[in-house]
């Protein structure tokens, strides 16, 4: 196919115009980091200063609760929270320590309506789910209530499903699973007041039961930091048939290594 690309004049002529547009968008919006806004080589990427400061979570961590330890312990170890609290979910995978860039990646799709970086942040979520999108049946985000929706005029959580669904070509379930439950702001919260303000606020829909059956989800959210919200969503989920929930986010928050 590529032999026939290079001889035929109008893929050469495609090519051509798609390297004209791209230089001239460069010139009108030249690239810069997604974090502190410094000239870099290219769109949605990071200068090396901003990217020093990204904790990724690599293996080794713990196969459930996704938590990094200072050493590797071997295969298939759990955190010893895993094993006494063990999560309604059936896994937790996050790409970084909510710190840094990371932190400044999540404000600002978040809090200052920069949704251009959920294509790059979802990229990088995809490859830290360590193959769970790939497997799964469907991605579906952590929903906003509609009053706050409205407020907010955008979910972070399905800008970041919904660009997840495209990368992965996996479908994404947009209205599947409501909030029914108009809850308080978590921030500042501790964890049993987190718990309680979710409690049943989360619900799946007569058409989302239809297609979450049996089904092997991945749910999507901003930052895991108690894992009550997720928590909440995933009881829904179950509730409603699903058989495998992985919890993916772009960050979570958490003090250092174990």
């Amino acid at each position: 196919m590529r032999g026939e690309e290079a001889e035929n004049p109008g893929w050469q002529l495609a090519r051509g115009l798609r390297g004209l547009i791209a230089a001239a968008v460069d010139a009108v919006y030249p690239p810069v980091c997604s974090g502190c806004g410094r000239m870099v080589s290219q769109h949605r990427g990071v200068c090396p200063a901003c990217w020093a400061t990204l904790r990724l979570i690599e293996r080794p961590y713990c196969e459930v609760l996704g938590l990094p330890f200072s050493h590797d312990l071997g295969a298939g170890i759990l955190s010893a929270d895993a094993i006494a609290n063990p999560p309604v979910f059936e896994r937790l995978r996050s790409v970084a320590i909510h710190d840094g860039i990371a932190r400044s990646l999540v404000h600002g799709l978040k809090y200052r309506d920069r949704t251009d970086l959920a294509i790059m942040m979802a990229a990088w979520m995809v490859r830290a789910s360590d193959g769970t999108v790939e497997a799964c049946d469907a991605v579906i985000p952590v929903p906003l209530h509609a009053y706050r929706l409205w407020g907010r005029r955008f979910n972070q959580s399905a800008e970041l499903a919904r660009a997840i669904a495209r990368i992965s070509g996996k479908p994404y379930l947009a209205t599947a699973l409501i909030r029914t439950k108009r809850t308080e702001r978590q921030v500042g919260l501790g964890a049993a007041a987190r718990e309680d303000n979710v409690r049943g606020a989360f619900a799946v829909t007569e058409a989302g039961q239809a297609v979450i059956l049996g089904k092997r989800i991945v749910l999507v959210d901003d930052v895991y930091t108690t894992g009550a919200t997720v928590s909440a969503a995933t009881r829904a989920l179950k509730k409603a048939g699903a058989l495998d929930v992985t919890v993916l986010t772009f960050a979570r928050a958490m003090s250092g290594l174990i």
